[in-house]
């Protein structure tokens, strides 16, 4: 499997993740023709980026004939935000030490460590619910 920050690193593919996030809220899922319509690119390219996506699971399939529609798969990003929490807490701890300059208080490391967990559980709690209310609202608007 390629490693997820080359698979990201190619625009065309943030691209297409962005037209899967978006479509997230409203169907839940997108046909490779919307994708192409929608980013102006050939078949055959978005068909060769959807592959890449899919075998780093950041991309999911549902087959019905000879139609697929694809959605997105969040859990592989989880890596990238775990490779970049140290640098956004770099900048916590400055924010920090200027609160407590100000005469706030500054949280310690097990503090802060704390903090970082219970907003990774909370933000992936939010996100297993947009998933799991998605194919609800989907229901809903069918009956609509």
């Amino acid at each position: 499997m390629a490693d997820i920050f080359d698979v990201v690193a190619d625009t065309t593919r943030r691209d297409i993740l962005a037209v899967l996030l978006r479509q997230e809220d409203s169907t839940g899922e997108c046909s490779v023709s919307e994708i192409v319509a929608e980013l102006g690119l050939s078949q055959p390219t978005v068909s060769k980026h959807l592959k890449v996506l899919r075998e780093a699971g950041l991309a999911g399939v549902r087959e019905e004939g000879q139609h697929r529609y694809y959605h997105l798969v969040r859990e592989p990003l989880e890596t990238i935000e775990d490779w970049l929490i140290p640098f956004t807490s770099a900048d916590a701890a400055a924010d920090a030490a200027t609160l407590a300059a100000a005469g706030g208080t500054m949280l310690n490391e097990e503090q802060l460590g704390f903090a970082t967990a219970l907003g990774k559980i909370a933000a992936d709690a939010a996100l297993r619910v947009q998933a799991a209310v998605a194919p609800i609202r989907r229901k809903a608007s069918d009956v609509d």
